[in-house]
């Protein structure tokens, strides 16, 4: 009685015909959802214990990481103020929409911060070569053999590792998603598209089939506040 059976719709955000305004409203309700969902800190800490506290250092060679579908860039944001406490970092988000690269860019241009933002299909061109590759709300999106495709870049891309958050099937989740979005988002798409995203989403043994048929072996598949799942895959002989 508690399972959800999976369903994988289009979603409004994903239609390129959107409305700029609806499109940026949707944005920031995303936004808002992360901050509460501490997605930053969750991807974080994952990001600490793939390259050990020696690695991420002040004085040491900035560690290099690829936010993968950055959508509004809250989270590339976000994490790269966090990691950047602790040690040097280069942080680059990319995303297959022009219009979210210019919010991205925006936003980075406002907070005075070097976090750098680009236009990229990592689907068809391929994850930027970096040290750790991250993502957010994205693999619901897509459906296995991309998702499959999605991890293996992200996998040949890295020197340290690989961190992805995002929902879990669960009707506890599909509650959320639901009162969540009607409580903080004024946002229609916000409103459609959250608890599409849930019934899209995969259970937390779905997201350990997914990575180990990707070639990550071994990894770590943690259930996290709320109702999301934190992945972190470590390259052999290059964690901490």
């Amino acid at each position: 009685m508690w399972s959800l059976p999976q369903s994988r719709q289009p979603e409004l955000m994903d239609d390129p015909a959107l409305d700029e305004g609806e499109h940026m409203r949707a944005l920031g309700a995303l936004a808002r959802i992360n901050v509460l969902s501490r997605t930053a800190a969750q991807l974080a800490g994952a990001v600490v214990a793939i390259v050990g506290r020696d690695r991420l250092r002040p004085e040491g060679p900035p560690v290099r990481i690829v936010d993968v579908a950055c959508g509004g860039g809250d989270v590339t944001l976000a994490l790269a103020r966090r990691l950047a406490r602790q040690g040097a970092v280069e942080v680059l988000g990319v995303d297959v929409s022009p219009r979210a690269i210019d919010r991205c860019r925006d936003r980075a241009s406002r907070a005075g911060c070097g976090v750098r933002f680009v236009v990229r299909d990592v689907i068809r061109d391929g994850c930027p070569p970096c040290d750790v590759a991250v993502s957010s709300l994205f693999v619901h999106h897509l459906d296995d053999p991309a998702a499959l495709d999605l991890l293996a870049t992200m996998r040949h891309a890295v020197a340290h590792g690989v961190a992805v958050s995002d929902l879990v099937r669960s009707r506890v989740g599909l509650a959320l998603a639901t009162v969540g979005t009607s409580v903080l988002a004024s946002s229609r798409v916000a409103r459609v598209d959250g608890p599409l995203s849930v019934r899209a989403a995969r259970t937390p043994a779905e997201y350990a089939a997914l990575c180990t048929a990707a070639g990550l072996a071994g990894a770590s598949v943690r259930r996290v506040w709320p109702e999301r799942v934190l992945v972190r895959w470590c390259r052999a002989g290059a964690s901490a």
